[in-house]
C-alpha cells in the first residue's frame, strides 16, 4: 500500500493528522510466487495513491485459460467529484467520460463477481489489492480473500540491474509494447503479457526460490565522498528501515542516508532517529500488519524516544529536498 496522510482543519481550527497507516486486512490473501497459465489479471486507476483518501474510477479484469484471454471486464465509475488534470493526462479519463457512470457500489459486486476466486495478476498489484479490500470493508461487501501474484516483485528478482522496475521499464526489457496512457484493461493485459514471458525465462524459477535479502549490514555501508549535505533532516540520525521498498534495495537506501551525513542501522534501538517503513506485504514474520522493528520504535516512542516512524514517500522527500 502507498502510504498517506492529510492535515485536516477541524471547525475549533485545530489541526490533526489523518493517515492510512496501521491499516489491518486480516483476511487479505497471500502474494505468491509462482507460474501459472489459468489467473485473472487485474488493474485499476484511481484518483490517487491512498485508499482512505482517493478513489477508484475505473475497474478492469482480464481472464486467462491456458495463457490465452478468455474474458474481459472494463468499467468506468464515477467518484462523485471531479477528478484534477494530473489524473486526466496520465490516464486519459476526462471528467466528461465519468459523468453518468454508475457509482463504485454498483460497480464493484459485479467486478468481484467477475474475478470470483481466482489468482490474481498485477504489478504493484498490493496496490490494487488495498484499494479494493478497503472499498469492501466500506461497502459492507464479503473481504477480498483472493491469492495474488506481483510481477513488480517477481522483476526485482530476475532483472536486478534494471533501474528500477516500473511496469514501462519491464515492458521494454522484455519487448513488449509500450503504453500510450495509464488505462486500466491495456495495463492488466501488458501486465499478464510480461508475466507470462517472465515464468517462461531462464532463471524465473530459481529468482522464484527464496525470499528477497533484508540482511544488509550497516557495517558494509561506507559513505561515498562528495555527497554530504548538513541541511538534511536525516543528516546525523540514525536510520533504520522495514519492510520491502518500492523505490530502492534495502541497500542502496541505507547507502544514501550514509551518502547524505546519516548513520544507517540495523535493528532499532534507543539510538534509531528513523524508522522507514516499507510494503510489510512480502514479510512472512509480520504479524498484526506490523513488524517487530516497528513494534519497538512505538514502545520507544511511547518511553520519549527520539525516534519517528515514517513512510517511504516520506523519506525519499527528505532525501531530495533541496
Amino acid at each position: 500500500m502507498s502510504l498517506g496522510f492529510r492535515v485536516v482543519i477541524g471547525e475549533d481550527g485545530a489541526a490533526s493528522f489523518q493517515t492510512d497507516v496501521g491499516i489491518t486486512r486480516p483476511e487479505k490473501g497471500k502474494s505468491l510466487l509462482a507460474a501459472t497459465e489459468d489467473f485473472v489479471a487485474i488493474d485499476i486507476e484511481t484518483t490517487g495513491l491512498s485508499p482512505v483518501f482517493d478513489n477508484m474510477i475505473e475497474l478492469a479484469a482480464v481472464r486467462y485459460r491456458s495463457g490465452e484471454i478468455v474474458e474481459e471486464f472494463s468499467r468506468l465509475v464515477n467518484p462523485g467529484y471531479e477528478i484534477d488534470e494530473f489524473i486526466t493526462e496520465l490516464t486519459g479519463i476526462t471528467n466528461e467520460m465519468l459523468a453518468g457512470q454508475p457509482p463504485l457500489e454498483d460497480v464493484l459486486p459485479a467486478y468481484l463477481q467477475f474475478i470470483g476466486d481466482s489468482i490474481l495478476v498485477g504489478h504493484n498489484v498490493n496496490f490494487d489489492v488495498n484499494f479494493l479490500y478497503d472499498a469492501c470493508t466500506d461497502l459492507d461487501l464479503p473481504p477480498l480473500k483472493n491469492n495474488f501474484i506481483d510481477t513488480m516483485r517477481i522483476a526485482r528478482r530476475m532483472y536486478k540491474d534494471l533501474p528500477n522496475h516500473k511496469l514501462d521499464t519491464v515492458l521494454a526489457a522484455l519487448n513488449l509494447r509500450q503504453r500510450d496512457q495509464h488505462r486500466a484493461k491495456d495495463d492488466a493485459v501488458l501486465t499478464a503479457e510480461a508475466y507470462l514471458l517472465m515464468t517462461k525465462a531462464p532463471g524465473f524459477e530459481e529468482a522464484i526460490k527464496k525470499a528477497p535479502s533484508y540482511n544488509a549490514l550497516s557495517k558494509n555501508i561506507k559513505a561515498r565522498e562528495g555527497l554530504e549535505r548538513q541541511d538534511c533532516p536525516l543528516y546525523g540520525k540514525v536510520c533504520v528501515f522495514t519492510g520491502a521498498l518500492q523505490s530502492f534495495t534495502r541497500e542502496a537506501a541505507m547507502q544514501l542516508v550514509a551518502d547524505i551525513g546519516g548513520i544507517p542501522g540495523d535493528g532499532v534501538t534507543k539510538k534509531t532517529n528513523y524508522l522507514i517503513l516499507g510494503n510489510n506485504d512480502y514479510c512472512k514474520s509480520i504479524k498484526g500488519g506490523k513488524s517487530s522493528k516497528q513494534k519497538k520504535a512505538e514502545k520507544l516512542i511511547l518511553e520519549g524516544a527520539d525516534l519517528q516512524i515514517i513512510p517511504e514517500s516520506v523519506f525519499v522527500d527528505l532525501i531530495t529536498e533541496n
